[in-house]
């Protein structure tokens, strides 16, 4: 009998280094999933002011700006620290079943919780926050728990956002005088908690963040993947991103990120995905947030429907306020989401890009495709008849029907010899979304 090493290598077995790591199949589940709720939520809360909200313990003690310091100046007292801030996050009508709902009433399959943002306040009882989590302080619960076990119920996969630093925490800035050649921080906080989240809470993603500052080196990212894809409770299902430390960014890693609201321009070779915040200023709750500068639900469905013809995944952002309540507009933008789903679905859901991407008719038109089955999405109701395809490939087997009236064949004929179609358009049924989908059967 060979040693047990050994026959763990002649398995699916994952090295330490890049090269074995980025080898991993993705998990099924997350292409076909498409659609998920990112969740920004911590102490940051509290304040809730400003641009990039998430941000203002560091917009106001580092970096001094003049927002946040006159908001401090104006609203509360001399002496007062941002931890102050964590005793009146207070969570008192957190509902997790209620979040659990609206998310899957989104039409999302996949949720994203903040664990820890940058500030290090931890959701959960982290064994290396004493006095700086959600339990200790603040809520007095178990945040990650109580939205897991909510998520889970309704048939959802659960993820966790993680930031790996923390502006403020002693060990990391002791790293960081360095030039990070001590891994204090890494081996008594990062690690450790990562460890911990996964093996209590069995997370099915890992959404890494703030790694920018050091190499993937110094944060033993390839030792943490080795071990959460050979040997952790959740080896065989776990997804991860590409924010793994300092050029890894559309590098090395589960799927690509890249960028925040990452739009690439063509078809990439990697899946990847998109998040975006309906509030479009801001990542965490902005009590001075204006109906402006809130997306709208036609501008989420053309950014989703876009980002899925491209192949990636759409992780779409809301802030809840520091008592636990999701803003109206944000549940009225996911439950609209979840209507214009409940009729296109099965031109998002497990769809695969096409070989034409879009065009531009009377109205933009993207593509997506599902065994022999084309979708022709419009972003819009054709301004004249009869709608003009050119990208699809006819044949006597063609039929065209339009998602919302799925038993009613449309009346079609060749443009040219070649390629295209004109379809006769019904009246216009109603899409709050301002999008309709037709699905074409025997094109190619």
């Amino acid at each position: 009998m060979l040693p047990g090493f050994l026959l763990r290598m002649s398995q699916d077995w994952y090295l330490p280094d890049w090269k074995s790591l980025d080898a991993r199949p993705l998990p099924a589940w997350f292409d076909e999933a498409k659609i998920g709720i990112f969740v920004h939520w911590g102490v940051f809360s509290v304040p809730a002011f400003g641009e990039y909200s998430e941000w203002f313990w560091y917009w106001w003690e580092s970096k001094k700006r003049a927002e946040e310091v006159e908001f401090m100046r104006k609203n509360y007292p001399t002496g007062f620290e941002y931890t102050d801030f964590a005793h009146k996050f207070h969570a008192e009508f957190f509902n997790p079943d209620s979040w659990a709902e609206l998310f899957h009433a989104s039409g999302a399959k996949y949720v994203v919780f903040t664990s820890k943002h940058h500030e290090g306040f931890t959701n959960w009882p982290s064994p290396t926050s004493w006095n700086w989590n959600s339990v200790d302080v603040g809520p007095h619960r178990d945040l990650v728990a109580e939205l897991a076990v909510a998520i889970r119920n309704r048939s959802l996969h659960f993820g966790l956002y993680h930031s790996l630093f923390e502006w403020y925490n002693p060990l990391f800035l002791l790293d960081e005088a360095s030039g990070f050649k001590t891994q204090n921080f890494v081996a008594w906080r990062t690690l450790p908690d990562l460890v911990n989240l996964v093996k209590v809470y069995k997370p099915e993603l890992i959404w890494s963040d703030g790694d920018w500052l050091a190499s993937d080196e110094y944060w033993n990212s390839t030792q943490f993947l080795a071990w959460l894809y050979n040997d952790s409770p959740v080896k065989d299902v776990v997804v991860t991103n590409d924010r793994w430390g300092k050029g890894c960014y559309c590098k090395h890693g589960g799927y690509y990120n890249c960028a925040d609201r990452y739009t690439p321009g063509k078809l990439p070779g990697h899946k990847w995905e998109k998040c975006q915040s309906i509030d479009t200023r801001s990542w965490g709750y902005r009590r001075n947030m204006q109906l402006s500068e809130v997306m709208d639900l036609p501008s989420i469905i053309k950014d989703m429907v876009y980002v899925v013809a491209m192949g990636g995944n759409y992780l779409l952002n809301i802030g809840p306020a520091a008592d636990g309540m999701i803003a109206p507009v944000f549940e009225e933008r996911l439950r609209g989401l979840g209507a214009w789903l409940g009729i296109n679905k099965e031109a998002i859901y497990a769809s695969k890009p096409w070989r034409i991407q879009t065009e531009n008719s009377t109205v933009t038109v993207w593509y997506t495709a599902k065994n022999s089955t084309v979708y022709a999405i419009m972003l819009g109701w054709p301004s004249t008849q009869p709608l003009e395809l050119t990208s699809p490939k006819t044949s006597k087997a063609t039929k065209v029907t339009l998602l919302d009236y799925p038993n009613v064949p449309l009346k079609w004929a060749p443009l040219t010899q070649a390629a295209g179609l004109l379809i006769l358009m019904p009246a216009m049924p109603a899409s709050r979304g301002n999008a309709w989908t037709l699905k074409l059967e025997g094109v190619v």
